[in-house]
């Protein structure tokens, strides 16, 4: 599967506001999970799980280790898409 960093950012925007309960437009790139998104560790699993679904690739925990926002989320998926 080859996704765009824009079509992964949409998804991720329809799987944060879906399962999160967020409004879309607060996921923007600059977006912090944890402050600006109030995600917690256990959401950030279930991020992880979802996004797995989504690439079908397993998502390995020091792939996330340094992600910080939506952007670096977009990053890390479309590096693992292009692996």
């Amino acid at each position: 599967m080859s996704l765009t960093p824009e079509e992964i950012h949409q998804k991720l925007r329809e799987v944060l506001a879906d399962s999160f309960r967020l409004d879309p437009a607060r996921v923007t790139l600059e977006a912090h999970l944890f402050t600006d998104l109030d995600l917690d560790s256990i959401d950030a699993v279930e991020l992880a799980i979802q996004l797995q679904e989504i690439t079908g690739k397993r998502v390995k925990a020091q792939d996330f280790k340094d992600v910080r926002t939506v952007g670096d989320v977009v990053k890390t998926v479309h590096a693992m898409l292009q692996a």
